[in-house]
């Protein structure tokens, strides 16, 4: 419940800050931040306007305020100075979790009051986005006594704060019946399982009533105090042996044994007679008579005769030309 010094954090986001003095606009609040180990707001970060997004950021300490409404009133220009950022939390999306590890929610919003930035309450959901609207989405108020210890981007709460956290709005799923708070929810439902179907919307398994016998198996050696049991082995069908018939081979077909040694082959000795050669009575019984020899006398040399043809002369000039 907000008051004149107590303020939500989203009362302040796009607020306009003007100097008292020249009613000069500084820029505009773009966000709000917190000393999360004091829990408090230390300052306000700025933007020139509405539509800027680059830029370099100014920031204000919540000391230098004034009065606000509608607009955040300063005394001059000389409220902007370097804060240390890094130092400081925006608080905004951070896990809110109890001590045993159950997710509640995240921060969206918190709750201070203005005149020395301390912060009451923290607003939290299931989604820590400011942008979604209070109506669209259940919220829930967690008081800062609860806090056991902070970081930057986590906040453990005492175990069981949870029946002691109250709820502000009432989101849409929450009212159709489908939607409750994350602490109330299934394992399954947390990490987006849908939820089981009621029993009588439920179909039945694919067991049949009335399953088919099993066949024996044989059972594994079972190890027992006072005896040992053995497993009986199942039989096998028996099969019987299939006839084959051979072709039944005559005495003379039977294959020769390859394994014994080889007889050698017998040859017929007889006497050798060297053969004479080709030739040898007719050159040595009738030899030719030596041509050099005086004493023989050569036969005559008739040569044969040669025929020449006849030369007739030929007229040089025919009648009738």
């Amino acid at each position: 419940m907000t008051t004149d010094t107590i303020r939500l954090r989203s009362e302040f986001i796009n607020t306009k800050v003007i100097t008292n003095n020249s009613a000069r606009q500084l820029g505009v609040v773009k966000e709000v931040l917190v000393d999360i180990d004091r829990r408090e707001v230390v300052a306000f970060g700025l933007r020139d306007n509405l539509i800027s997004v680059a830029g370099m950021p100014k920031y204000m300490y919540l000391s230098s305020v004034e009065k606000t409404g509608d607009v955040i009133l300063v005394p001059d220009e000389d409220v902007i100075e370097d804060v240390e950022v890094e130092a400081y939390s925006k608080l905004i999306g951070c896990e809110v979790i109890t001590e045993t590890g159950e997710l509640l929610g995240k921060v969206r919003d918190f709750q201070f009051n203005l005149e020395d930035g301390h912060v009451s309450s923290l607003i939290i959901a299931s989604l820590g986005l400011p942008q979604i609207p209070d109506q669209a989405i259940s919220t829930y108020e967690l008081r800062v006594e609860e806090i056991v210890s902070s970081g930057p981007n986590r906040i453990i709460v005492f175990e069981g704060c949870e029946e002691r956290i109250t709820q502000i709005t009432v989101g849409i799923l929450e009212r159709l019946g489908i939607g409750r708070p994350l602490w109330e929810r299934e394992e399954d439902e947390l990490y987006g399982y849908p939820s089981a179907a009621p029993p009588e919307n439920q179909l039945p398994t694919g067991i049949p009533v009335n399953p088919p016998p099993r066949q024996a198996e044989s059972r594994p050696p079972v190890w027992d105090e006072d005896e040992w049991e053995e497993a009986e082995p199942v039989p096998l069908p028996r099969r019987e042996a299939e006839r084959v018939r051979y072709r039944e081979y005559e005495p003379e077909e039977y294959e020769e044994d390859n394994w014994s040694e080889p007889e050698p082959p017998r040859y017929e000795q007889s006497a050798y007679v060297e053969p004479e050669p080709p030739g040898y009575r007719d050159r040595y019984e009738d030899p030719q008579p030596d041509v050099w020899d005086d004493d023989v006398k050569p036969e005559p040399y008739n040569p044969p005769r040669v025929n020449f043809p006849e030369k007739t002369k030929a007229p040089e000039y025919e009648d009738g030309y």
